[in-house]
């Protein structure tokens, strides 16, 4: 299988000229980095080339590397039923430079672009309908970036004075508890709230 992909990786690069600047087999599969410029081209031809066929997009999404200056990788899983493979093409950009979109080669990447520019707020030129997919249309942010705070911005909630869904700064209702994870079969090195009243009551029962 890695022989059969590592010809693959080498036509590609081969064939598509400045589009792959890089790529490798990774976990069994043909891993494929490109630019900004070059992902429309590369795109078609893995999907059209009759070596390729990779007609089927299985999935778009993201992963965020804060440290990076291009810290958003958007990541592109392929496959092909023609010859039983599938790969992954990758290309990365910042928070402020778009993605060219998709939808034009493969009709699925519609939804999929929509929910990375939802998670982690990646713009995509030439999208018909990019906005919010997952959050709520006044949501703040995107939850999926690393610099996100768990606990969000604002929280939505009914409210039963006023009668109406409201919008307002998250508060935590518990206060912060560390928890040790210990096993329950070890038990705790300390004295749980109730046992100390565990002696007193077998005291009693021996009476």
């Amino acid at each position: 299988m890695d022989e059969a992909l590592n010809d693959l990786g080498e036509y590609i690069a081969d064939q598509s000229g400045d589009a792959v600047t890089s790529w490798s087999i990774s976990l069994g599969e043909l891993a494929l980095e490109t630019t900004r410029d070059y992902l429309g081209a590369l795109m078609k031809f893995v999907r059209d080339d009759s070596n390729c066929l990779f007609k089927i997009l299985i999935d778009i999404t993201a992963v965020d590397f804060p440290e990076r200056g291009e810290r958003f990788e958007i990541v592109y899983n392929l496959l092909s039923l023609s010859h039983n493979q599938r790969i992954r093409v990758t290309v990365s950009t910042d928070e402020n430079t778009p993605v060219p979109s998709m939808v034009s080669l493969f009709s699925a990447a519609g939804w999929f672009e929509r929910e990375v520019w939802d998670m982690f707020g990646v713009f995509f030129t030439d999208h018909p309908d990019l906005r919010r997919m997952l959050t709520d249309y006044g949501f703040e942010g995107h939850p999926l970036r690393k610099d996100f705070p768990l606990t969000g911005y604002v929280e939505v909630r009914y409210d039963e004075e006023q009668k109406r869904v409201v919008h307002q700064p998250v508060t935590l209702t518990q206060d912060f508890r560390n928890f040790d994870f210990m096993s329950p079969w070890e038990g705790a090195e300390y004295i749980l709230p109730g046992d100390e009243k565990a002696d007193g009551e077998a005291a009693e029962e021996a009476d």
